[in-house]
């Protein structure tokens, strides 16, 4: 599949026309094309595709309107393309006929998949930012409000037991990423069993608490063999894992080494760590958003 540009037409005016009789206010699509249109173009994507070959969709519509549009309106795929195939306003933002069939929903997949290869997401945020900075919709050095602004992490919430034995298979993935010759004095084929794969419990998992204080003591010991091994300079997720056993961990007044209750108390959402990997993601309630 080819690239021929052909950034800036024109929306057809019978799809105008047809557009503003059905929604006289506009709606997001409409929005969208009439405030945001030129935010991408064709030619800022000539080194994603060959030179030969069959001519493909604008990716300057695929990224600046169906990807957007998708995200703002929680849109699948299959749905998305539907939009495109069934409804006037959206047809109006990417300036297709009314009698434009659209595209499979496949498309959308293979783009994000171009999109992912090595920079290229973080290249096109700024040329977006960069052109809407130029537009006047976005000014720097002034006062923003963040009390009403949701920012989400991808991330899955998880038990204590689960979080716990993914922080020690954090750990070991990446000693044996960074020093796999310390993988033999340290792994066991029963640690091996416990910790070869991502954690997939079920909603109410066997032996939970007796499962939970093997994992704490594993963890316990990992730190114990990484503290030996790497005098001062342990590897990153071995901080992250330390940081976890603190806060879900203790050692109680008999000197045993168990997990934390309600009654020894538990820390603060805003700083209990929820996945090993993001460390920054916080649980909350805001509105109807949780």
């Amino acid at each position: 599949m080819s690239l021929q540009p052909h950034s800036g037409a024109e929306i057809p005016s019978l799809t105008t026309r047809v557009a503003r009789a059905a929604n006289s206010k506009g709606t997001t699509a409409m929005w969208i094309r009439d405030r945001l249109d030129g935010l991408w173009r064709d030619e800022d994507f000539t080194a994603w595709y060959p030179r030969d070959g069959r001519p493909g969709l604008s990716p300057a519509q695929l990224a600046a309107t169906v990807c957007v549009l998708q995200y703002a309106m929680n849109l699948s795929d299959r749905q998305a393309a539907e939009a495109v195939r069934c409804r006037i306003d959206f047809k109006y933002a990417l300036g297709l006929d009314l009698d434009d069939p659209g595209f499979h929903h496949s498309v959308l997949s293979a783009f994000r998949d171009r999109l992912a290869e090595g920079d290229r997401a973080d290249r096109l945020l700024g040329l977006a930012l960069t052109r809407i900075r130029r537009a006047g919709l976005l000014k720097g050095r002034v006062t923003q409000r963040t009390d009403s602004t949701h920012v989400l992490s991808v991330a899955r919430e998880l038990t204590r037991l689960a979080l716990v034995t993914e922080a020690v298979r954090a750990v070991l993935e990446e000693v044996a990423r960074d020093a796999p010759e310390v993988l033999d004095e340290l792994v066991t084929a029963e640690w091996a069993q416990r910790y070869g794969r991502p954690v997939r419990l079920c909603s109410q998992p066997s032996h939970p608490v007796a499962r939970l204080e093997q994992v704490g003591n594993d963890a316990r010991e990992l730190l114990q063999r990484l503290d030996a091994r790497f005098p001062g300079a342990a590897p990153g997720q071995a901080k992250v894992l330390r940081t976890i056993l603190v806060q879900h961990f203790l050692v109680d007044a008999k000197g045993r080494f168990r997990p934390r209750t309600n009654r020894d108390g538990r820390p603060p959402s805003r700083i209990q760590i929820e996945s090993p990997y993001e460390t920054e993601a916080r649980w909350t309630r805001r509105g109807d958003t949780r």
